[in-house]
């Protein structure tokens, strides 16, 4: 069992307290990926799993074993950091036997893990070179490689691709993910790019300033956001969130007014709570609809991105209100240009203005 729990963990740098009460349970073999805005707190809180920062109260247990206290070369984790710190003096064998031989194993054993973890991650061909004569994702092969023959309880990125461009990094998110699945270490990954989250993830763990503001599958985040936040940062393009003004409530159906013009009559489960007069409402940009109805909503294009099969529409409503649209139908979409757009009140979330969600 290699399962992590955290339970009521603070963190103060002098009086300033960066890590909120943060209470999480990390299956065995459970790929976590923390995100959130830079300074939310992320890596901070990967160190202090790893040891590397100390904790200012709580308890981290690694394996159902208390490690709060613990120093980091005990607890049996592997860390893949940003850079790749890689010896550069050392072949890519001698970067991967390194920490094996200083542990004292025996030769063959050495042989043999080097052997399993270099055909695993498809080094065979580069463990003659040296670090300077590798690419950016052999050298993060390399590190995750040296990590991985140790045979670590638990797996730590430090967001490990961030170095790499774009296509690299597609590369290797795939190569990560079935490593994971072939593995199946636990891990918890660190990153800001929620696409590597969405994809990587079994859970999400979302932090904002300190805290945990939800965690869960990538859908489950993407469809059921618990606040503002959550909808806000999860899904690119980003979430459109309207303010509207409450017109008429009537049991669980409630009427507001658009920004664009009109009204809309949406379902509730409780109606809404006492007093409340405006609330922000928010659409993904694949569920707004380009149509040709005279009822839809106007919207002035700012700008259009073509990418093949789908394009995705940032314009403004007639209130300055920003809208994005996302459509396979609007290759024909261009600055200054207009279009209708129509909203299905069945993809609705509905927001308190301070965050937390109505419906």
């Amino acid at each position: 069992m290699s399962n992590i729990s955290l339970k009521n963990v603070n963190k103060y740098f002098g009086t300033l307290q960066v890590i909120h009460d943060v209470n999480l349970e990390i299956a065995d073999g459970e790929f976590i990926v923390f995100v959130g805005p830079s300074g939310c707190g992320k890596s901070t809180l990967l160190r202090m799993i790893s040891g590397l920062e100390g904790v200012t109260s709580g308890i981290i247990s690694i394996a159902d074993e208390d490690v709060t206290h613990v120093d980091p070369a005990k607890r049996n984790i592997a860390m893949v950091f940003q850079s790749y710190a890689l010896y550069p003096h050392f072949s890519v064998e001698k970067n991967l036997n390194f920490a094996l031989r200083m542990a004292g194993e025996p030769s063959e054993e050495v042989v043999r893990k080097v052997k399993t973890v270099s055909e695993l991650l498809q080094l065979g061909e580069l463990m003659g070179r040296k670090p300077a004569q590798l690419s950016g994702g052999q050298r993060q092969r390399v590190a995750i490689g040296r990590a991985l023959v140790r045979s670590p309880k638990v797996f730590l990125f430090d967001e490990p691709l961030s170095n790499l461009d774009a296509e690299l990094r597609v590369q290797m998110r795939v190569e990560i993910a079935q490593l994971q699945e072939d593995i199946g270490i636990t891990s918890v990954y660190v990153t800001h790019d929620q696409v590597e989250a969405m994809t990587l993830a079994d859970r999400i763990v979302v932090l904002n300033a300190g805290a945990i503001e939800q965690v869960g599958k990538p859908l489950e985040l993407y469809d059921n956001p618990n606040n503002l936040f959550v909808a806000n940062f999860i899904g690119s393009p980003s979430i459109n969130l309207l303010n509207v003004d409450v017109v008429g409530s009537k049991g669980n159906k409630i009427t507001v007014s658009l920004p664009g013009g009109g009204n809309l009559s949406i379902k509730t489960q409780n109606g809404l709570p006492s007093g409340l007069k405006s609330i922000v409402f928010g659409i993904r940009p694949e569920h707004l609809e380009i149509t040709n109805n005279s009822d839809g909503i106007p919207v002035t294009v700012n700008y259009a991105e073509h990418l093949g099969g789908v394009s995705y529409i940032y314009g403004k409503l007639s209130s300055g209100e920003n809208i994005t649209v996302e459509s396979p139908l609007g290759r024909e979409a261009h600055k200054g240009g207009g279009l209708m757009v129509s909203i299905p009140t069945e993809k609705i979330l509905l927001f308190q203005p301070d965050g937390p969600r109505i419906r």
